[in-house]
């Protein structure tokens, strides 16, 4: 019988066992990293994680591409499922340059899976570091506070990138210097941003403990006359025709105050 004439059911006689295997192996793993993919959206969305997030710029560029956080990490383990089961069934078909593969991609594919998992909360853990960190400095009106929020968020992705980094294979030493590099920045840039809060919080512990003045009292204080409205440890409220003042402490106990009585 020639080539021509094999019959269809002949033709699938003859493939090889290891072949239909592999096919079953990927039919599987499709239906799985389905499944994963959904299994992990609930999950996430019961635990809360899309009202957490919820306003972060992260979560916010997502949307604008028609998606999700949540999708996105469930996506994620979906083709991580899925790339797993691609080198499964070839290593089932016996694909003979599968070795040389399997020791490369194949052992790096999960690192390189965590660290993009890694990366992503990072992100996303930043945004929401920086919200909070912003939120509760939204009653202090000092301009060396502003930069705070954005410092938080970015220290936290930082943090995440050499983390992520580490699982991809870069040199811990690599890591290590980068780090204490970033360490000494911020503190050298939290140094120089925040000498005037630091010498405000100091001139406002004094202000507190002494009380040289108080709520309702007229002083007048670096330029400014009018009725204290309050005292907290930055900075002090004076009002005056119907404008509120906002003087730092360390104005206050570097030039002096004067308590007008009468």
């Amino acid at each position: 019988m020639s080539a021509a004439q094999i019959t269809v059911p002949e033709f699938l006689a003859n493939v090889p066992y290891r072949i239909w295997l592999a096919l079953g192996v990927l039919l599987f793993g499709l239906l799985l990293a389905y499944l994963t993919g959904v299994i992990n959206r609930r999950l996430l969305r019961r635990a809360g994680v899309p009202e957490v997030i919820e306003g972060t710029a992260f979560e916010r560029t997502a949307r604008e591409f028609d998606t999700s956080t949540v999708r996105i990490l469930a996506r994620l383990s979906s083709y991580f499922i899925l790339a797993v089961t691609v080198i499964v069934a070839l290593t089932v078909a016996d694909v003979n340059y599968l070795e040389q593969f399997w020791s490369g991609v194949a052992a790096f594919l999960p690192r390189l899976f965590v660290a993009v998992v890694v990366f992503i909360v990072g992100i996303v853990v930043g945004d929401k570091a920086e919200l909070l960190v912003a939120e509760r400095l939204r009653g202090i009106k000092l301009p060396e506070l502003g930069v705070l929020p954005t410092l938080v968020k970015y220290s936290v992705v930082y943090v995440a990138a050499l983390i992520a980094l580490g699982q991809v294979g870069v040199q811990t030493l690599a890591l290590i210097v980068l780090l204490a590099a970033y360490a000494f920045a911020l503190v050298l840039f939290a140094a120089l941003a925040t000498k005037d809060l630091v010498a405000s919080a100091a001139a406002g512990v004094f202000l507190l403990l002494r009380q040289p003045y108080g709520i309702g009292d007229e002083v007048r204080v670096a330029g400014e006359r009018g009725i204290v409205q309050e005292v907290d440890l930055f900075v002090t409220h004076i009002e005056t025709d119907g404008e509120e003042h906002v003087v730092p402490n360390h104005a206050v106990f570097r030039e002096g105050i004067v308590l007008i009585r009468g």
